[in-house]
This record gives C-alpha cells, sequence and structure tokens, in this order.
C-alpha cells in the first residue's frame, strides 16, 4: 500500500471520527421525542438535566428536586360535569420533560406582555381590571383552589386571564407566583385558552412558562404551558395549588386530578426569590383583564356578571390555602379582602354554601363580566 493510500485512509479515519464525535456531543440538545398538537404547537422531550430552565445563572448549583415532598390532598367538588377536558397527547420517555418550542416572536412578546403582568402587589397598572379575593395576614405556604376556564373573544391587543398567586412585597421589590389561564392573542398568537405560571424574582423582571429560564419542568406529561380546546359556553374545570416544600423551600405547581393522582408538574427553585424563604406575605385568587390601547376591555371570566346562579358567570371554588404551619384551610378563615375596580364592567359576588352541603364547593365566589368601553382607567 502507498504512503499516499495510507495517508488517505488516515485522513478519512479521523474525518468519520470527527463526526461521531460531533453527532455524539450535539444528542443532548436535540430532543428524543416531539410531540405536535397542532401547527404552530410542538412540545420537545428534553433530558431533564439539560431543560432551559436550568440555564438560569442562580441556578449554577441547584439540584433538581423530583418530588415534592408537601402531599396535597385531593379536591373534592361536584358543580358540573368536565365536558371539555384537555385530553392528554403528551408522554415523554424517562428521563425527559416536556418544554414547549419557543419562537423569537414568542420569547420577545413574552418579554413584553411580563412587564405588563399585573399583580395586587404592583402600583395600578393602566387598563388593568381586576375582581378577587384577597389575603395579607401571611405568612402562607400555598394556595389551591378550582376555576373554570372559558373561550372568550379576546383582541389581539387584550388580555384576560383567572390565577392563583401567591407574593411577599418590601420597600420597592417585590416576588411573585402565579398560575392558572390565560387567553392573550399577543403572546400566543390565537384566541385559545392557555395555562400558564408566571414568577418574578431577585432580579424584578418577570417571565411566562419556560420562555426563558427559572422554572424547572418535572413532569414528563403535563407541562407548564398547553392550549385547552373548549366548545363556547362549556367550561374546563382546572384545579391547581402553588405551595412552598417543606424541605427545600422551592416552590410547587401541581395539577388536582380528577379520578387519578395529583401531578406535580414542577417548580420555581427557592434560589429565584429572596423574599419569600418563610413563606409568602399575600394569597389571592381571582380574574385580570388588560384593555387595549383604544380603552376597550375584553370579557373576564365567562363574560357575565355573576348576578345568576353559581354555574352562569365564572367561579373560584373550594379555595384553600396553606398557614404558616402548613395547615390547610379555607381561605375566609383569615381575614381577606374584596378586589373589584370597575363595577360598571365586572362583578364579585361571595359564595355561601352550608355545612355539608352536597356540592363542596367550600369557600368560592363569582365572577367576572362583558368589558366593554367605559371600564375606567
Amino acid at each position: 500500500m502507498s504512503t499516499r493510500i495510507r495517508i488517505a485512509l488516515v485522513v478519512n479515519l479521523l474525518s468519520l471520527l470527527f463526526l461521531i464525535t460531533i453527532v455524539h456531543s450535539n444528542q443532548s440538545t436535540v430532543p428524543l421525542r416531539s410531540f405536535k398538537i397542532s401547527e404552530n404547537v410542538t412540545y420537545d422531550c428534553i433530558d431533564i438535566y439539560k431543560q432551559p430552565g436550568l440555564k438560569h445563572h442562580l441556578l449554577k448549583t441547584h439540584k433538581i428536586q423530583m418530588k415534592s415532598s408537601v402531599s396535597r390532598p385531593e379536591l373534592k367538588m361536584q358543580i358540573g360535569k368536565n365536558e371539555t377536558s384537555n385530553k392528554r397527547k403528551i408522554g415523554c420517555p424517562n428521563g425527559t420533560v416536556p418544554i414547549l418550542r419557543n419562537t423569537k416572536e414568542y420569547v420577545t412578546n413574552s418579554q413584553m406582555f411580563a412587564e405588563k403582568h399585573f399583580h395586587p402587589l404592583s402600583a395600578d397598572s393602566p387598563g388593568t381590571h381586576i375582581a378577587g379575593v384577597r389575603s395579607t395576614t401571611g405568612p402562607f405556604r400555598g394556595v389551591q383552589a378550582w376555576f373554570s376556564a372559558n373561550s372568550l373573544n379576546v383582541g389581539k391587543n387584550q388580555v384576560s386571564y383567572s390565577q392563583i398567586y401567591i407574593g411577599s412585597g418590601s420597600e420597592n421589590q417585590v416576588n411573585y407566583i402565579s398560575a392558572g389561564w390565560i387567553i392573550n392573542p399577543g403572546l400566543y398568537g390565537d384566541q385559545r385558552v392557555w395555562t400558564f405560571g408566571f414568577w418574578k424574582g431577585k432580579d424584578e423582571k418577570g417571565c411566562y412558562n419556560t420562555a426563558c429560564s427559572g422554572f424547572v419542568q418535572v413532569s414528563k406529561v403535563i407541562p407548564i404551558v398547553e392550549p385547552y380546546y373548549l366548545k363556547t359556553g362549556v367550561p374546563a374545570w382546572m384545579r391547581y395549588s402553588i405551595h412552598q416544600d417543606r424541605n427545600t423551600g422551592n416552590w410547587w405547581i401541581t395539577q388536582h386530578m380528577e379520578d387519578a393522582p395529583n401531578e406535580d408538574i414542577g417548580y420555581w427553585p427557592k434560589e429565584l426569590f429572596n423574599l419569600l424563604d418563610d413563606g409568602a406575605n399575600m394569597v389571592g385568587v381571582g380574574g385580570v383583564v388588560q384593555a387595549s390601547p383604544s380603552g376597550l376591555s375584553p370579557p373576564m371570566g365567562n363574560g357575565n356578571l355573576p348576578n345568576g346562579g353559581r354555574q352562569d358567570s365564572g367561579i373560584f371554588a373550594n379555595i384553600e390555602v396553606l398557614n404558616s404551619n402548613y395547615e390547610q384551610r379555607k381561605m375566609n378563615y383569615f381575614r381577606t379582602e374584596n378586589l373589584l375596580d370597575s363595577e360598571k364592567c365586572y362583578g364579585l359576588r361571595i359564595g355561601t354554601v352550608k355545612p355539608f352541603h352536597r356540592t363542596h364547593l367550600g369557600f368560592f365566589f363569582n365572577y367576572g363580566g362583558p368589558g366593554g368601553i367605559s371600564c375606567g382607567v
């Protein structure tokens, strides 16, 4: 064999080895599996230890917590059949988690809307209207509730959402976590109902879902953000809780399932916050809308004022909190404050249920309304 042939073989062999090395090194960034839910919605199954949430600069030494140490009891309620549940289409392989494939436009828009995301510890936000209940007699370790999600006509420059939330404020600093459902065509590109999680921590910057690093996804079947397919006039029931882990101090979001074990979706690590180490000073639940620049406010809840029966308007039910000792109490066990800033367009009606009533509504309230052009600022 000539020297020239030997050199050619060696070069080819080295090239092959180099190619194999490159492919192997890139396997961690290539999803093991993907799920295309609709035209513009795809989830990638990413190695749980290489998920984008862990790239946050405050999480360089963070160790993933696989399961919450706080047992969350089932939420029992009989108010209406959940005819439009979100059928599971995602089931990532073991060791991976579903991450929404973000577009540059989605990431950019999420940063813009994060700056506008209203919370009751902030100054009034122009064009924002709220209807709900909160308590500021903490510290609290968590909050949970049942609530209905509804299809609504929300414009591209409008937002309507319903949420459970916790938070603490000190001087000009705010730590805040919320979760629920949202219709935000400017962010998601459609009028569907989407689940969401939102947080604001040490750096004073907010973030939705996995649009930026910070949230740690743990469930392989339920992502922090996903669309719901709802029929007009037919609500879907959601059952969420946010709670602080007793052992680690991380803040978990759990979806309470019907006729199935609860699913811990994931958590916001304690390292992201500086005012939530010993619980949150405030907990709350309610609806929020953001008007368009023209001043036209979108509908809230299911679009109806709470003037009829319990199922005729938006509803939060079985609202309970964890006190500083992780004891579960109905929210009205503590001093509560009603939040309603536009009676012209929205309403709030606190419910009452007799003990042992078969509906198991617990502490609940109806809320919402049609919105309009004269809702105030």
